[in-house]
């Protein structure tokens, strides 16, 4: 499966970092995966994270730049970060697709993957 291209030490990425009060980010933009915190190595190895940012990707190209945007940071106010619908969507999509992304290696538990701003 075709993956988005990946920036390492975004400027992005750290400013969601620093606001998220997370270890690691990882972000879209448009097309592209911002890491900070994290290496590229380190966010192929774990299926269900690089599942997750796809689904963001897919919600990129169906709501383009601005509508995306529009609708994230709207329900972050109204909802919180943690249940944004695009960040619902994207952990279910973390939950069901992370096969696609494990290149014939078991899927780790939800345990051992990344934990997102809000997850224990």
């Amino acid at each position: 499966m075709r993956i988005a291209p990946i920036i390492e030490n975004s400027p992005f990425a750290r400013i969601a970092r620093v606001v998220l009060k997370s270890r690691s980010v990882a972000m879209v933009l448009g097309g592209t995966i911002h890491l900070s915190g994290a290496t590229k190595e380190e966010f192929m190895r774990d299926p269900r994270w690089v599942a997750h940012e796809m689904c963001h990707i897919r919600q990129y190209q169906q709501y383009g730049r601005v509508g995306f945007l529009r609708r994230y940071l709207r329900d972050w106010l109204r909802y919180g970060y943690y249940n944004i619908p695009f960040e619902a969507e994207a952990r279910l999509a973390g939950d069901q697709e992370a096969h696609l992304y494990a290149n014939g290696r078991p899927v780790p538990s939800r345990a051992h993957s990344h934990k997102g701003a809000g997850e224990a």
